[in-house]
């Protein structure tokens, strides 16, 4: 089982919210993690602009990672942007690559790129 403490502490930045990511993302913690964002955004309410999920520390990523990103995104509010921040060489990345999530939500290289979008 993959134990991990609460995404880190909200940055609290006019319109953004960033939240790193633990550093495996499975079956064992995704049905957790999800609500944990959730929760959140949810706090920011009408104030999100942009959400900043953090993968850079993120060294396993499995479809239920993907699962999280895409309930993430699908649960926004209107006007609400999803981004991403993976290590080029990274699994999450590579993850992200291969399932197609690129396409879909923006990855960015690193967290300053992100923030300014």
């Amino acid at each position: 089982m993959t134990f991990f403490t609460n995404p880190t502490e909200p940055c609290d930045l006019p319109g953004r919210l960033h939240l790193a990511l633990p550093a495996e993302i499975d079956y064992c913690n995704a049905g957790e993690l999800t609500p944990l964002v959730l929760s959140a955004v949810r706090a920011r309410g009408d104030r999100l602009d942009v959400l900043v999920l953090d993968l850079t520390t993120t060294s396993f990523m499995d479809s239920q990672g993907i699962r999280l990103i895409n309930d993430v995104r699908r649960r926004l509010r209107p006007g609400a942007a999803l981004r991403l921040v993976a290590r080029p060489e990274g699994t999450a990345s590579r993850v992200l690559e291969l399932t197609g999530m690129r396409r879909d939500v923006p990855v960015y290289d690193n967290l300053a790129e992100a923030l300014a979008s």
